[in-house]
């Protein structure tokens, strides 16, 4: 497991977050509506187990960990090199676990000893086409204790081909100009400390594309897999959270 230095990590993980903005509309107030929602839906829960799912360099996870102190948060992913700048970076405020979500029983590699009470994800199950995503959602329904949620902020889109046309133009208009994808991880690839992460990273098969599953799609998802209510909490463009409420005995 590699460790870096907790300032040098902290350093690159701005710089990721800049260049995330590039992409996501409004996405400081995205993260805010993910813990709005789990604010409300575990209040009563005292010290309530979350999950982060595709949790990149931990984002999302240290948003809510700062958000709702008394929670566990455990972010789960497959990168090495987000893997380790998140667990550098926050290494008091989340858990890290390794687990590639295309794989069945990817939930066994997590150490679990209950049910979670939430998972979230945030700009990440857009990389997994849709018989992937399906098992995703069948292996959450038995990790998510009964009348738990499950929470995706994505770019999630329209069937209509000009209403998602008009969605991407909404979300246009909100994201920033600065670095690109491309060019941060080609900047990671050149720095002597981040190399062999990279290079690790592109060994094991990066996952990375857009598969524009609908929103209608993961709602029919979520409910094959026994999640009785799915909705929309809020939308900018075809930036999306969607939630959903785990089956009630």
């Amino acid at each position: 497991m590699t460790t870096l230095c907790p300032e040098y990590a902290r350093a690159w993980l701005r710089r990721w977050d800049a260049q995330q903005e590039r992409y996501v509309a409004e996405r400081e107030r995205r993260f805010e509506v993910v813990g709005d929602v789990l604010r409300h839906a575990l209040a009563d829960r005292p010290r309530p187990l979350v999950l982060d799912l595709g949790c990149g360099p931990g984002s999302l996870a240290v948003r809510l960990a700062r958000r709702l102190p008394d929670a566990r948060v455990i972010g789960v992913d497959t990168d090495p090199l987000l893997l380790a700048l998140g667990r550098s970076a926050y290494p008091e405020v989340a858990r890290f676990a390794e687990a590639d979500l295309r794989r069945p029983g990817w939930t066994a590699r997590l150490g679990l000893e209950e049910a979670a009470d939430a998972v979230v994800s945030a700009t990440a199950l857009h990389y997994l086409p849709v018989a992937d995503l399906a098992a995703v959602y069948e292996e959450l329904a038995g990790l998510i204790r009964p009348g738990g949620l499950f929470v995706n902020a994505d770019n999630l889109y329209d069937e209509q081909p000009a209403i998602a046309a008009l969605a991407a133009a909404v979300r246009g208009e909100r994201v920033g100009d600065g670095e690109d994808w491309a060019s941060w991880w080609r900047a990671a690839g050149q720095d002597p400390v981040l190399a062999p992460l990279v290079a690790a990273r592109e060994a094991g098969g990066t996952v990375e594309g857009d598969h524009r599953v609908s929103v209608a799609v993961h709602a029919a998802l979520l409910r094959q897999a026994g999640f009785a209510q799915v909705g929309t909490v809020w939308q900018t463009g075809d930036d999306v959270v969607l939630a959903a409420v785990r089956q009630a005995p």
